[in-house]
């Protein structure tokens, strides 16, 4: 039955794309090819003339939320889809008719096991919002306190594995005959989207999302996040503190109040590179809809953020490698770019350093016939992705939703501010982080991270060594000079040699500048033996 029911979808979605002249998926696919002529005779839309990214866009609102969803998910993609098709896509509205009430209010019930009346003092049947996985309402709890409840559709698990059945099927097929299978990666992108829209399928873990960033803004006079109230969080419901802001489109209400426009842009950037580099943890769908203004202070206006169902992460590999980008792209240093690109091991092996830094150069330098404030971050790392594209490099998902956060928050931030730069605002926050990550601070951090592994190492030698004696003295070592085992040994102890010589170094050194800026005599000297000893905790690094 199952198998019957993504067929006729598949037919359906086959419709869908004749009317919108998008004929040639459905050839370049084969999809239902025994069957295709039959979809000729369907009626024409008036929209077959128009460009093909604003027919692509047409077709996916008319195929219903998850299509939608999809593709504002791929429209991030500009790694892989032509900037025209990219544009359109982003246009798309995650916008459908509201469920009814009794509805929602049914599902509550079911979840807290006892009537919504006793749960909430007043619960709001008018929805507040309505999206393709969740709907949203007002209330009051029972302590007097203003939230939004927010509804998971009834049945939207249901639709979301049928639909994702049909990309999936679909996407097999393009990665099978399509010309541009192999480059687009179609299965690839239905998986990274499959991953992000079950995600959001939990909202326990868009609640505990809520609840990081809250803790990692806690205090801030920049970003406020609502409070979540646990006791009332179920998989299907979320309860969370209702903020009160004028929308961060609403321009015109904002300069109307006297917010400081400049300010406000200016935090913005702030608060993304905070989230990317110092708490490595950051909102991923900061679009107009989930970003308010709390301008009470109109001199100091603060975000207020909500929807936190997709955040990102990146390892400390991926933030360093975005960070040098950055520094380097604005150095212009385009063989230190090559580098990184071919460092990271997302080039193939046997990519030539030279060709990479002649493709960066010939992209990038056109970007600084401009002024640096009119730079835009989001084109630089388009434009990367598109020398990366001719280099097969694999852009790996994580940073594809750090472009898409970023492309936003660069939006908004010219949108209110048209002047704004962010090089001058995001540059001191890239420079601290990387301080902190090779400065005198990460020095002692490693020293300290070092210092367990060379009593262990010292603790394990003697054993190590009477344990290869006795093997030795009964015989059971080949002295084979190419021998995997002895090769292997020896490295280990050339290794264990090595580190003890550099952290026995690197402990005296750290303890004599300790010593000698104690007493106060010679701190230049205090100073200079700790660095020296900071380096060499760090050449001993396993």
């Amino acid at each position: 039955m199952a198998r019957h029911r993504t067929l006729f979808r598949m037919l359906a979605i086959q419709r869908v794309l004749v009317k919108y002249g998008l004929d040639d998926i459905i050839k370049e696919t084969h999809l239902w090819r025994p069957l295709r002529f039959l979809f000729y005779l369907a009626p024409r839309g008036r929209g077959r003339d128009a460009p093909v990214g604003e027919r692509i866009r047409l077709a996916l609102e008319e195929l219903g939320p998850i299509f939608v969803k999809f593709g504002q998910a791929i429209s991030t993609r500009r790694d892989l889809l032509p900037p025209d098709i990219a544009d359109e896509l982003a246009k798309l509205q995650d916008a459908v008719p509201p469920f009814p009430a009794e509805q929602a209010i049914a599902i509550i019930e079911d979840a807290y096991g006892e009537p919504v009346t006793s749960v909430f003092e007043r619960f709001d049947q008018e929805p507040l919002a309505a999206a393709s996985i969740a709907q949203v309402h007002t209330a009051k709890l029972k302590a007097g306190t203003e939230v939004i409840v927010k509804v998971l559709r009834p049945g939207v698990e249901e639709q979301i594995d049928r639909d994702l059945a049909v990309l999936r099927m679909v996407a097999g097929l393009a990665a099978r005959y399509w010309e541009h299978g192999k480059r687009l990666k179609p299965l690839e992108v239905v998986d990274e989207y499959e991953h992000t829209i079950l995600d959001e399928l939990d909202l326990m873990r868009e609640a505990a999302n809520t609840a990081q960033l809250k803790r990692n803004f806690a205090g801030s006079d920049m970003l406020y996040v609502p409070e979540i109230y646990w006791d009332y969080c179920r998989p299907e419901v979320l309860v969370q503190e209702r903020i009160y802001g004028t929308p961060i489109s609403d321009i015109e209400t904002l300069r109307d109040a006297g917010t400081n426009i400049q300010l406000l842009a200016e935090n913005g950037v702030e608060i993304f590179f905070t989230q990317v580099f110092r708490h490595n943890f950051f909102h991923a769908d900061m679009h107009p809809g989930n970003i308010f203004v709390i301008h009470t202070d109109p001199e100091r206006p603060k975000y207020a953020a909500v929807d936190f169902g997709i955040v990102g992460t990146l390892s400390p590999e991926d933030q360093r490698y975005l960070a040098e980008n950055f520094l380097a792209f604005f150095d212009r240093d385009y063989h230190r770019i090559a580098k990184l690109h071919l460092d990271s091991g997302w080039v193939p092996p046997g990519t030539r350093v030279d060709q990479l830094e002649s493709a960066v150069r010939t992209v990038c330098d056109p970007i600084f016939s401009k002024p640096l404030a009119e730079i835009s971050f989001a084109q630089v790392l388009m434009r990367l992705f598109r020398v990366a594209q001719r280099f097969d490099v694999e852009i790996q998902p994580q940073m594809i939703l750090l472009h898409k956060t970023l492309f936003n928050i660069e939006g908004l931030g010219r949108q209110l501010y048209p002047q704004l730069d962010l090089w001058k605002t995001a540059h001191p926050v890239l420079r601290r982080w990387m301080d902190e990550q090779v400065g005198g601070r990460a020095m002692l951090r490693d020293v300290r991270a070092n210092l367990p592994q060379l009593r262990d190492a010292l603790r394990e030698l003697p054993t190590i060594l009477h344990h290869l004696g006795e093997q030795a003295a009964e015989g059971r070592i080949r002295f084979n000079l190419q021998s995997p085992e002895l090769r292997g040994i020896r490295e280990q102890l050339d290794t264990q040699r090595r580190q003890r010589y550099w952290l026995t170094a690197a402990a005296t050194a750290i303890i004599a500048g300790t010593v000698t800026l104690a007493f106060g005599s010679l701190p230049w000297l205090g100073w200079a033996l700790l660095g020296g000893g900071g380096v060499a905790a760090w050449v001993a690094r396993p």
